[in-house]
């Protein structure tokens, strides 16, 4: 079973930067996409980022320009750079591991518990 271990939130100031962490337990990382997402109390959860196995990246209208996805495969790790934050950008973020190559052409989630992003105007 894949496990998704993330770290790196905190409470943090507007205009402040953070950088999340992802560290995956999976036998094979380089095939699976990797994605973070947010979510606030009572609102469904928000796709932030994308980071594809090809290494092609996607964003949120809400933060581009902001925010940068990464990954290091050697790592097994994906991280989310958040630059210039707002208090709106406070929530939970959790990231989420989709392999490809697990029933075709559905494909396997796996996410981790999150962790929490508090910004303060």
């Amino acid at each position: 079973q894949v496990q998704l271990m993330e770290s790196g939130g905190g409470l943090v100031h507007s205009g402040d930067s953070l950088r999340l962490s992802c560290v995956v337990s999976a036998k094979v990382f380089h095939v699976l996409h990797m994605s973070w997402y947010r979510q606030v109390p009572g609102k469904g959860p928000e796709l932030v980022a994308t980071i594809f196995n090809d290494g092609t990246t996607q964003y949120s209208d809400s933060i581009v320009g902001r925010f940068a996805i990464s990954r290091d495969n050697a790592k097994k790790a994906a991280y989310l750079q958040m630059n210039n934050l707002e208090p709106a950008d406070t929530a939970t973020y959790s990231c989420k591991a989709h392999d490809p190559t697990v029933t075709p052409p559905y494909g396997r989630d796996d996410w981790g518990k999150g962790t929490q992003v508090t910004v303060s105007s």
